[in-house]
């Protein structure tokens, strides 16, 4: 009773408006004004920051696997970072990764994330894209903190490989260009690797030791977007996060995909496919069964077996390391 008091309450204050007009008109513009005038108290409770932060927060609540976080971890092992560094390099890379998911669910036309709603279905796409650079401008903050030029150049060289990479494949898609093999592992070593390196990079930026572990994170960085490619079209756990074969109604030329492309001589039907960007089930197995045929599944696991004895190779070269180990990032999820 006093929440509708005080809104008629409201309402006579501010007759002279003339909003005390739509009151009279029926219920319903009565509903509409309570809804509004309820938004307008749950924003004003915001701050300016937290308001522009929305989107970025959202994600973050829903829990996520850490990926970056436990390789930061892993290769400390090797480079013993002092902890306050350490710390705020993690919280840098942190940072970036939630906003670049922000907007790839955005280029990318996604409906789920981890299994709930992405950001901008929820508060729209200006403001998820708009929260998602501000937060990019959050992260060069906190590397300014560092006062030291080298990571500053660090952290914007892997920020332009990032989107030369996703631009390239944003490119691809729209424009129904299949890449061929080479240019897809270049755009995956820009895009995916952008991140791990920027994390490396500023780690060996803040170590004693001399060692380059940059190409370790190339190889980890390839075999993480082609398992994830695989796991994509393959993967009932991935089906429950993110929607069946969700790369097949984007029109992504994934791996899988880009391989039996190539494959199927003469054969347009998956490019047909991609280009309806289909949510039906029915459609994208057949998608499914096409690539089958054309040995692309095969084809893929087997490249992930050279890519998972290539980073072993260089984690053995390097003195092993028993955090990676223990963190099993080689696996493919069924």
């Amino acid at each position: 009773m006093k929440l509708f008091s005080g809104f008629n309450t409201s309402l006579k204050k501010t007759n002279q408006n003339g909003i005390e007009k739509k009151k009279n008109q029926n219920g319903i513009e009565n509903k509409r004004e309570l809804d509004c005038s309820t938004a307008r108290s749950a924003s004003h409770s915001l701050s300016a920051e937290e308001i522009l932060l929305e989107p970025y927060n959202y994600l973050l609540s829903i829990p996520g696997q850490k990926t970056r976080s436990k390789l930061i971890e892993a290769f400390n092992y090797w480079l013993n970072v002092p902890n306050d560094k350490l710390s705020a390099i993690a919280t840098v890379v942190e940072m970036l990764h939630a906003a670049s998911i922000l907007i790839d669910d955005v280029e990318d036309y996604s409906v789920l994330r981890r299994g709930v709603p992405v950001a901008h279905t929820i508060f729209g796409v200006p403001a998820t894209i708009n929260c998602a650079n501000y937060v990019y401008f959050l992260a060069l903050h906190e590397i300014t903190k560092f006062d030291d030029p080298e990571m500053h150049k660090i952290y914007t060289s892997e920020l332009l490989n990032l989107h030369h990479g996703q631009g390239m494949e944003l490119y691809w898609r729209d424009s129904m260009i299949c890449p061929s093999e080479a240019e897809y592992i270049n755009m995956v070593l820009n895009k995916t690797g952008g991140l791990l390196r920027l994390a490396v990079r500023l780690m060996q930026q803040c170590s004693e030791s001399k060692i380059d572990y940059v190409p370790l994170v190339n190889d980890i960085s390839l075999h993480f977007q082609i398992c994830d490619d695989y796991m994509n079209l393959q993967s009932k756990k991935h089906t429950d996060s993110k929607g069946f074969c969700e790369d097949l109604t984007e029109g992504k030329f994934s791996f899988p995909i880009m391989h039996s492309i190539h494959s199927g001589h003469n054969d347009n039907r998956l490019m047909n496919i991609l280009k309806q960007h289909s949510n039906s089930i029915e459609l994208k197995q057949y998608a499914v069964k096409i690539m089958k045929e054309n040995g692309s599944f095969e084809y893929t696991r087997n490249y992930l077996k050279k890519t998972e004895k290539m980073v072993q190779e260089k984690i053995e070269k390097l003195g092993g390391n028993p955090v990676i180990e223990k963190m099993n990032l080689l696996k493919i999820d069924s």
